[in-house]
């Protein structure tokens, strides 16, 4: 009687297990389907030509932190807009259609989050082929 008790725990302790592995894995499917950035013409939002790196966030976002500390470090040129102010700047982000900060553009590519290969990758396309 013991023994079947414990293959009837031991069940359920497997289906309890494997629910809990799909429920982790399924939470991550839409960032796997996510593309890492979106490619357009973006000239409109940069504030002057030589411009080619636009941040746009808050200032008590990590994230948005993260990327400022990461393009200071690498003495990369930005346009930091803070989209918790009303203006051009709000209105630039919101017509993005992003709900989440940060949004870079960096080039012809927009990446929203803090992804570094993303924005590395994004960076190193701005290089001029000689300099690759």
């Amino acid at each position: 009687m013991h023994v079947k008790k414990l293959k009837t725990v031991l069940a359920y302790a497997a289906i309890l297990a494997l629910g809990l592995g799909v429920g982790r894995v399924a939470s991550k499917v839409p960032q796997w389907l996510t593309p890492a950035y979106v490619e357009g013409n973006f000239q409109a939002y940069y504030p002057d030509a030589s411009t080619k790196v636009v941040l746009y966030g808050t200032k008590t976002c990590p994230y948005c932190q993260q990327t400022r500390a990461y393009l200071n470090e690498h003495h990369i040129a930005y346009a930091d807009i803070d989209v918790g102010h009303a203006g051009k700047g709000q209105q630039d982000y919101r017509s993005f259609g992003e709900t989440a900060v940060p949004v870079i553009l960096i080039g012809n590519r927009r990446i929203t989050g803090f992804k570094l290969p993303v924005i590395e990758a994004a960076l190193e396309q701005l290089k001029p082929a000689a300099n690759r």
